[in-house]
């Protein structure tokens, strides 16, 4: 691996599971696409829903967090956080190590649940390819891993336009910006069309009769790489405001292009775990000073560190939501 001696023991951690099992946290990809096991998606089709480590992998999330801050407060070293990676993928112990350190007990894939609900009610019935969706590898970009990142990036092209795939509907931000982006810059001849779900949504919104349940004040997280690296500022914001029932309420001045960010994403919170909480704390503050009862992002690390927040603050029956599970509450039965 590239400049695997500048690495925190932390990201080489994460790295060497994308490298090894092909997503972030080292688990079997058949358990991270078990939240789809009853919905009857196809495996192929032209239109494919991309769902992401962060997603698939959700409730393990915090758990792989807390061992990796572990990880980054020892001297062990990267060589031997990596050789950590492979002893648990020799083993198969990934399930019962999430288990120890905590996490893992709650339902999987709720958020994409909740997508493929509403793309089904917008009369698109996208397929997914499950324990074969491929890991983006974005992360090794962020780590510096370039070498490594092109390799990935050339592979993960080639699997997907070998299976005649022409449109990705994907629901993670550094996922999307990586097949979409970064695969571009990269002079990778594809003539696959990407979407972030949340596009898709907006482009297609009247459509959609939207009614939240109860009234309820509502504030939005805007995620760092949807709004910064994708530019989708206004299409979550319409889909809120298309909502009856919902008051959406948002900061006055950290907001859109301007929003503070919640201290996670390109394993910050891995080499920094401290400020990261700072961050978190100092995000869901700004947020609950709107007076929302429910926190909506569209960032799978993004509800992880406002959870973290609302923890940390002691604050009580406020919820954050994707916005995904917000529309899906919203469908009008026909």
């Amino acid at each position: 691996m590239d400049n695997k001696g500048l690495i925190p023991p932390g990201l080489g951690y994460l790295a060497e599971n994308i490298r090894t099992r092909d997503n972030i946290l080292g688990a079997s990809k058949e358990e991270g696409a078990k939240w789809a096991k009853n919905l009857g998606l196809p495996k192929q089709s032209e239109t494919v829903f991309f769902a992401g480590c962060g997603y698939q992998f959700s409730s393990k999330l915090e758990a792989a967090m807390g061992l990796i801050r572990k990880m980054d407060k020892t001297p062990i070293g990267t060589d031997v956080a990596i050789g950590l990676a492979g002893f648990q993928r020799k083993l198969g112990m990934e399930s019962l190590m999430f288990r120890v350190i905590g996490g893992g007990d709650t339902e999987e894939g709720e958020p994409l649940k909740a997508a493929i609900k509403v793309l089904n009610r917008l009369g698109i019935n996208p397929g997914y390819l499950a324990e074969e969706e491929p890991c983006c590898g974005g992360l090794l970009h962020y780590v510096g891993a370039e070498k490594e990142y092109t390799q990935r990036a050339r592979q993960v092209i080639s699997k997907l336009t070998s299976r005649g795939i022409k449109n990705i509907i994907s629901i993670v931000p550094s996922c999307t910006y990586s097949l979409k982006n970064t695969f571009e810059k990269l002079e990778m001849e594809s003539s696959i069309k990407v979407d972030h779900f949340c596009e898709v949504v907006a482009r297609n919104i009247n459509s959609l009769h939207l009614h939240f349940p109860r009234s309820v004040k509502v504030t939005y997280h805007d995620p760092c790489q949807l709004v910064r690296y994708l530019g989708l500022v206004d299409e979550p914001r319409q889909i809120l405001h298309s909502i009856t029932g919902i008051e959406f309420v948002e900061p006055q001045w950290t907001k859109g292009q301007w929003a503070t960010c919640c201290g996670g994403g390109g394993g910050f919170e891995a080499v920094f775990p401290e400020m990261s909480e700072m961050l978190a704390v100092n995000r869901t503050k700004e947020l609950l000073e709107t007076g929302a009862r429910i926190i909506v992002t569209h960032c799978p690390g993004c509800i992880m560190q406002l959870e973290t927040g609302l923890k940390a603050l002691k604050a009580e029956n406020i919820k954050v939501l994707d916005l995904a599970q917000i529309v899906a509450t919203s469908l009008e039965d026909k």
